[in-house]
């Protein structure tokens, strides 16, 4: 019976792996998010407030903060925490988060869904689309069906991997019991992260709704939505007992598809998934009404899409608009992700970003990036079955009236108008890295948020908004915190480097690039550690708004709204399977800022609307790390 469980009839593994830990073993016992005090988070306010007004702007902001911070701010902290007392199995930011990614009426494509690409596999006869697609659908069930067995390797962060990361270790804290096996990880430096999101990548899709979308999920529906061409089509990947389909016959039904010469539709579907929310719910209204119930339940219950497209790549700034958006036509924004590939086997992920965060889906692609390259399920000598795919794969078809119609044509012209805007720009820069700085003992990180700092000054002169995602996944249902780059000291070092260099001798210069990282250092120590103020002050005035109370002052200061008003947008990521990441600006004047510190490069890719030049922001992000390594290794830099 025990090699059954590994093993279809077919002989294809249908685990990625069995982990002797339970997935879910830490769950229980996960620490929760602290509620920060009230005068830490007005004090990290004002801290971040300072280089953004001058000093006037500033007395006014900081009279409303302690005003706030004695009267009503004070009595909404208490009912923040009494609340979050009374709700022990969750996090406070769980429901407000939830609440302001749902509410939001602007359409998820470019405003919310952010895009992963993965490296191409190491065999290269391995990146033919057919080949690639099989793979990594197959990687992906695999995936989905060893989480759902609890067999997934929990989600653990390791400070000392020799220690924590060993058979030994795990053979210890399975027996210890779920409510306590944190502190048993916790003795040896490792952090069991939350995986309560990990169940919304499978089956799961953004129903739009008047107001407020709805997150849906079926674990029980077994088929894949394949889209090539703006056409849908489905097939059953899991068999009624649940096992996965074998691999032979999944090439041989994605072949069918890619074979499938069709008509792209007049009017492809897609559009209206990149539609303002409450439109697409009126739509989506109309669609049930006029027949499409059916058609609509395979899209959303499907285990998830896989799109095909019928072009290969020419360049990163192709693949990243291929990866952020497409064409519209070939895609279903709404669902958790869309894994996509395109004519040369290129694969990207795009996903909705409601149901969770970065850290569950890069999961989900470093597993299926190193199953679908280790352990590929078929090669390109593989022949796919010999079974009957008209039969098995089933084309959907969608009845349109004259409002439908109507309503997918503007669909489109909105979508084409607001791509066509849409400027992605990257850069690599190769005179070092990651290791370079350790060993000058700066942090990777605050160096390549203070070169986005200094470029901005360069080529606008100001210092604005900035926004840095951070992780809080350490703590039972966290979501990030904002870590806030822009700092009194990134201000007088950007000034130093771009007007005063002069003034400065390079010991001075690497002096103010030290002080930069060790506050960059304790901003993110304090983020991660759920100790930034960005959602305690999120919650708080969630909390006033759900309790019909007026909002209070403080939230209506002209410099609180600027303040959250993100010009420059920025995330990171680095990992084995992961070429690149990007997502659209979050204001129309603003960057969306991607970026991977490397051993010994950094790759950064900018995304911008008409009035803002990331072309021009790049070339200064590229000169403002060339000055900063520099000056690090010693040399004078010329303005």
């Amino acid at each position: 019976a025990g090699w059954r469980r590994g093993y279809s009839s077919a002989g294809a593994a249908e685990y990625l792996h069995r982990s002797i830990v339970p997935t879910m073993h830490y769950q229980k016992s996960l620490p929760r998010l602290p509620v920060p005090k009230l005068e830490d988070t007005i004090t990290r306010y004002l801290n971040a407030q300072k280089p953004l007004l001058n000093d006037d702007q500033f007395r006014k902001t900081e009279e409303l903060a302690h005003h706030f911070e004695k009267g009503i701010g004070r009595e909404l902290h208490e009912q923040l925490v009494a609340q979050d007392n009374q709700n022990k199995h969750t996090s406070y930011i769980t429901g407000p988060w939830f609440d302001m990614y749902l509410k939001a009426r602007e359409p998820v494509v470019l405003n919310f869904n952010a895009f992963m690409s993965f490296n191409p596999d190491p065999k290269s006869e391995y990146n033919d689309q057919l080949i690639r697609a099989t793979n990594m659908t197959v990687s992906a069930i695999r995936f989905m069906k060893t989480f759902r067995a609890g067999l997934l390797e929990p989600e653990v962060f390791h400070l000392n991997p020799e220690k924590s990361d060993t058979e030994v270790f795990k053979k210890i804290i399975r027996f210890v019991p779920s409510s306590l096996s944190w502190f048993g990880a916790y003795m040896v430096n490792a952090y069991p992260l939350d995986m309560s999101q990990y169940f919304r990548l499978f089956n799961s899709t953004r129903l739009p709704k008047l107001n407020r979308d709805e997150l849906y999920t079926d674990e029980k529906a077994k088929h894949l939505l394949v889209l090539r061409n703006g056409n849908f089509y489905i097939f059953d990947v899991l068999d009624r007992d649940g096992n996965m389909l074998k691999p032979s016959e999944i090439q041989a039904h994605l072949k069918y598809i890619l074979s499938d010469n069709s008509p792209a539709p007049a009017l492809p579907l897609g559009y209206l998934s990149s539609e303002n929310r409450d439109t697409w719910a009126l739509l989506r209204k109309n669609l049930l009404d006029n027949g499409n119930e059916e058609a609509l339940q395979k899209v959303d219950s499907a285990v998830f899409c896989l799109s095909l497209d019928d072009f290969p790549i020419k360049d990163f700034v192709h693949l990243s608009h291929t990866m952020l958006h497409g064409d519209g036509a070939n895609r279903w924004y709404d669902k958790s992700f869309n894994l996509i590939i395109t004519k040369d086997g290129t694969a990207g992920i795009n996903f909705e970003h409601s149901w969770g965060d970065g850290v569950a889906v890069l999961r989900f692609q470093n597993e299926v990036f190193k199953d679908s390259t280790k352990a590929p399920a078929i090669s390109p000598q593989s022949q796919p079955a010999s079974v009957d795919s008209s039969r098995a794969v089933q084309k959907l078809d969608f009845k349109l009236n004259d409002a439908l119609k109507e309503g997918i044509t503007k669909a489109k012209q909105k979508f084409d108008a607001t791509v066509e805007a849409l400027s992605l720009n990257m850069i690599q820069f190769h005179e070092g890295g990651k290791d370079l700085l350790k060993q000058k003992k700066v942090s990777p990180d605050a160096v390549a948020q203070l070169a986005f700092q200094m470029a901005f000054f360069r080529q606008y002169n100001q210092t604005v908004a900035t926004y840095e995602s951070c992780s809080t996944a350490a703590f039972k249902h966290g979501r990030t915190e904002t870590i806030r780059p822009a700092s009194i000291h990134t201000k007088k070092c950007s000034e130093a480097f771009v007007r005063e260099l002069s003034k400065h001798s390079t010991e001075e210069l690497q002096k103010l690039i030290v002080e930069c990282s060790k506050y960059h250092g304790r901003l993110t120590k304090e983020a991660a550690m759920g100790q930034g103020f960005d959602r305690h002050l999120f919650g708080l005035r969630y909390l006033a708004l759900s309790r019909g109370i007026a909002l209070p002052e403080f939230y209506q200061d002209q410099a609180y709204a600027r303040l959250n008003h993100n010009i420059i947008s920025t995330s990171t990521l680095v990992s084995p399977a992961v070429q690149l990441g990007g997502f659209g600006p979050v204001v129309s004047d603003g960057f969306g800022v991607g970026y991977q510190v490397h051993d010994d490069w950094i790759g950064c890719n900018v995304s911008s609307y008409p009035t803002r030049n990331g072309k021009e922001y790049l070339q200064c992000i590229y000169k403002s790390l060339e000055d900063i390594f520099n000056v690090l290794k010693g040399k004078k830099i010329g303005s």
